[in-house]
């Protein structure tokens, strides 16, 4: 959930028809557009490029303009393919995806109090001193407002989307279609895991009520500990598409990339043990690593977590590769590397050879900061190029169409998440033992 003002709206599409009629009119532009160039191409003596024809500026803009307006899951699964789900997509439509994570606009008035009638009932105002029709913030599947409720409690209350749970299925499929669109991805690589994955993912996602259990658990797991605020779950205004909770004030988190070097080193120390203690501790990881979802308070020092719609258990199985996958990152020989590589699904036994070793070196390139006992400077590197790099490269073996298990694949997301945000404050950390620490099942929280 992306915590920024937004300037006009427009009317969020409810109906399965006319999504439909939108994917489809996406569908039909981009394909006229390649048919067209691909005639010129001809024309000029050229063998047409699919995948470049593809990904012209003009398509990928059209793209993400009609998955900013449908919203909903549409947006959402553009989001999330976007930030490393470990399908790696040729880089044009890497870019317009990730352009998509704070691009979403707010509903119109009408359409807001349409929803609000329908889950608070008809006098609602009457129990506000203030409600704030222009949304704060605008996301994927809701938007959020100011409010003051009678006693004086400041809010801040997430309204969903309309119609976003009946579409998330049919969203789902029809950018599945998108995406099999040939050049874009090899064509033998399975994604109907990961679609299926995203649909149960976006499912929960939609229903509030759930969210609010999670928001509440969090509060209780984190009670303790003033490094993090979250907020006051309120339950006499939630219901499963509307979430209410305490308004907690605070700036982007990216803010601080100019604070004081020991400022920037203990807010993410204090993400990256958050994360560990999620995944080999609590068993409970909130899998959304946008960072717009975690904010500064200057007046506390408290990172304030935000959007709990994407957490999700871990199964202990799980949790015990990844403590074998940390063992081998942090000392392991080659022998073991591949075993824990393959046991995550990173691989399978059929993946070529080749393939495997490239796989493989990438996983050492990505854990080369862990293994050195001096402290990484996260502003002085550019692994994050690198692997990006490699990335592609392996994306370019067209045969190569193995995919990891979505339930890993969600996890590496959040923690290749918290990498980025570290690169983005430009923390100098020692990783290695807080790293250990986790892999043994400590916690500082």
């Amino acid at each position: 959930m992306s915590w920024n003002n937004k300037t006009g709206s427009a009317k969020v599409p409810t109906g399965r028809a006319h999504r439909l009629l939108r994917f489809g009119g996406m569908a039909t532009g981009i394909a006229g557009r390649v048919a067209g160039a691909g005639l010129v191409a001809l024309a000029g003596g050229q063998r047409p490029d699919l995948a470049q024809l593809l990904l012209t500026p003009q398509n990928t803009r059209a793209l993400a303009d009609g998955l900013s307006h449908l919203r909903g899951a549409a947006l959402k699964l553009g989001q999330m393919i976007s930030m490393d789900s470990g399908v790696v997509l040729p880089a044009e439509l890497t870019a317009i995806l990730a352009s998509l994570r704070d691009d979403a606009q707010p509903m119109p008035p009408k359409q807001l109090q349409m929803v609000l009638n329908a889950e608070w009932g008809a006098g609602w105002r009457a129990r506000f001193q203030r409600f704030d029709v222009r949304p704060f913030a605008a996301a994927s599947i809701g938007q959020v407002h100011r409010a003051v409720g009678l006693d004086g409690t400041e809010m801040a209350i997430k309204v969903q989307y309309p119609g976003v749970r009946q579409s998330i299925d049919s969203d789902v499929d029809n950018m599945a279609t998108l995406l099999r669109l040939p050049g874009l991805v090899p064509k033998d690589m399975d994604l109907a895991p990961l679609f299926a994955e995203a649909k149960r993912q976006l499912h929960a996602e939609a229903d509030y009520l759930r969210e609010a259990q999670y928001l509440a658990q969090f509060g209780r797991l984190l009670a303790g500990d003033t490094r993090f605020q979250v907020p006051r779950l309120i339950t006499e205004f939630s219901t499963g598409q509307v979430l209410a909770m305490g308004y907690v004030a605070g700036v982007p988190i990216d803010d601080l990339r100019d604070a004081p070097q020991e400022q920037r080193n203990h807010v993410a120390t204090a993400l990256i043990d958050l994360v560990l203690c999620e995944l080999f501790v609590f068993g409970l990881m909130q899998t959304d690593p946008n960072l717009a979802n975690y904010r500064y308070n200057p007046e506390t020092g408290g990172i304030v977590l935000l959007d709990f719609g994407a957490t999700q258990p871990i199964a202990p199985t799980l949790v015990a590769q990844f403590q074998a996958l940390a063992g081998v990152a942090l000392g392991g020989d080659a022998d073991q590397t591949r075993a824990a590589l393959l046991g995550m699904g990173y691989m399978g036994p059929d993946t070529a050879a080749h393939h495997q070793a490239l796989i493989q070196q990438m996983f050492d390139l990505a854990t080369a900061p862990l293994r050195q006992e001096a402290v990484f400077d996260f502003g002085a590197t550019d692994l994050l190029e690198r692997l990006r790099d490699m990335g592609l490269a392996i994306g370019t073996e067209r045969e190569l169409a193995h995919v990891p298990p979505p339930e890993t694949l969600f996890v590496h997301r959040k923690i290749g998440g918290m990498y980025l945000l570290a690169t983005t404050l430009r923390a100098k950390l020692a990783l290695r033992p807080i790293i250990a620490a986790h892999a043994t099942g400590a916690c500082t929280v």
